[in-house]
């Protein structure tokens, strides 16, 4: 059975929105190639509404020698939006109605694992769901103030495993968790 693994850099204070305004600073060489290992165990690419439309702005018009965009403009992208009508990023699916059960259903499928980039809401609901296998956190020593947190509406507890653990130079933590009793 193929896993579903997540991917979200977060401040101190819990942030995940809009990395990209407060990660720069910190970024290491290091950190690319923990990016590229998860991108080749990966085959499949899960989004959100907001992340897909910024992710299709950017990524179509890199070249492949990115081995992000490779991989995201190469891989089919399921979208989840109950606003979209039409996606024109190559190779996108849109899934309306019960995510949970296309993801139960995609993991059920051949295949690498199923990557979701950043897409904290849809993230959120995949874990409290209990249909993530892997959330991995970029912990970025800021504490950014304002934004969505990760876990803004979690009303129930559940619990997680650390497994793995990296300090980058830069005072980053690469956190790796999977639910626990998995």
């Amino acid at each position: 059975m193929r896993k579903l693994c997540a991917g979200l850099m977060m401040s101190l204070d819990g942030v995940v929105e809009s990395p990209d305004q407060w990660t720069e600073q910190y970024w290491a060489p290091e950190m690319a190639g923990v990016m590229a290992e998860a991108l080749e165990s990966a085959d499949t690419v899960l989004l959100g509404r907001r992340t897909y439309l910024e992710f299709a702005k950017l990524w179509p018009e890199q070249g492949d020698s990115n081995p992000m965009a490779a991989f995201l403009n190469g891989s089919p992208k399921y979208v989840a939006s109950s606003t979209l009508d039409t996606l024109e990023w190559e190779g996108s699916t849109l899934v309306k109605g019960d995510v949970v059960a296309k993801v139960r259903e995609l993991k059920q499928q051949e295949g690498g694992n199923i990557q979701v980039p950043g897409s904290p809401l849809l993230v959120r609901s995949l874990l409290v769901a209990g249909v993530l296998d892997e959330l991995a956190l970029m912990i970025f020593p800021v504490v950014v103030g304002g934004g969505t947190r990760l876990f803004d509406d979690v009303t129930r507890s559940f619990e997680l495993t650390l497994a793995d653990a990296t300090t980058y130079s830069t005072g980053v933590q690469g956190l790796r968790y999977e639910p626990a009793g998995k």
